[in-house]
């Protein structure tokens, strides 16, 4: 049984493969809307989410298969004490694949132990979230045409921030990628992520407290809001949260052709006017998620 658990479950040539679907699907939607017909996908979202979880909904609705879930854990059986492994089995009567997400880092794991269908991590607290990764990834060779010889700066919240350690991980497979680590001392990157990925793999990285001083040297940045949910204390997020917002005047030394990419939801941290400008990738990334999302559906199910 197949599951998309880590964004590194995906070897280099399946995800290619993924996104080449992807693209297909969004230059010719009409061969592919009868192909999960009589499939159903469950959401299952212990947490809050717009994007993620209307994107799935979205994507199995256009191969034409139907959809059923919930979209907080205080309407499902878990507001009861049910346990995890025991609401995939009982979904797993109804549904042909799942796509769960859940604040505690390993729920999606636990869950793919206990059902004979597939389990898509959705985002599983700040640990990962591979479909994102694909949306990024999909995005990015859109906009640059390949996915190696980038010079990548990830800023805000690098150290709660699930997509930013999907992508770092995934990106970290193709040739000449140097990272800068944008962000105050308090959210770094975790320490594992620099021992297990950068130092075992001899990846250049290097962190940075500001956006300007780096700006020139980016072919993308990848913004991140900082997670109020994340924070046990207020004080730490309300001081935190503005520590790097994104606005015109941070662009005039950018590159002609920078990327401008943010999973969203964006708070504060990208200033709207930021929106009009042709380098700005974060709603065509939206759309993207949709894409990537139906080609690994089909994939999962094999259709």
């Amino acid at each position: 049984m197949k599951h998309l658990i880590d964004p590194m479950d995906l070897s280099v040539d399946d995800v290619d493969r993924l996104l080449n679907l992807a693209d297909d699907i969004s230059s010719s939607p009409e061969k592919y809307r009868e192909v999960c017909r009589y499939k159903k996908l469950a959401t299952l979202f212990f947490e809050p989410s717009t994007r993620t979880r209307l994107s799935f909904e979205a994507a199995m609705l256009e191969l034409g298969g139907s959809v059923l879930g919930f979209s907080s854990a205080d309407s499902s059986s878990a507001a009861k004490g049910e346990s995890i492994a025991d609401t995939a089995r009982t979904v797993a009567c109804y549904a042909d694949i799942i796509a769960m997400r859940h604040p505690k880092e390993g729920a999606p794991y636990v869950a793919s132990k206990h059902v004979d269908i597939p389990i898509i991590n959705a985002g599983d607290g700040g640990h990962n979230h591979p479909t994102q990764t694909l949306t990024d990834l999909l995005t990015i060779r859109r906009e640059k045409g390949r996915l190696n010889n980038l010079t990548i700066g990830f800023c805000g919240d690098l150290k709660f921030g699930r997509t930013v350690h999907s992508l770092i991980k995934a990106l970290s497979r193709y040739d000449n990628i140097t990272f800068i680590m944008i962000s105050p001392e308090e959210l770094q990157i975790p320490e594992y992520l620099k021992k297990d990925v950068f130092e075992k793999k001899n990846i250049p990285f290097r962190e940075a407290r500001k956006m300007e001083e780096v700006m020139p040297e980016l072919d993308i940045i990848y913004m991140t809001r900082v997670q109020r949910e994340r924070f046990f204390n207020e004080a730490d997020y309300v001081r935190l949260k503005d520590s790097y917002i994104l606005d015109p005047e941070k662009l005039k030394n950018a590159k002609k052709d920078l990327s401008i990419l943010h999973p969203l939801p964006r708070v504060n941290e990208i200033s709207v006017k930021v929106d009009e400008d042709p380098r700005a990738c974060y709603f065509k990334q939206a759309l993207n998620g949709k894409h990537v999302r139906m080609a690994l559906i089909m994939d999962l199910l094999g259709v």
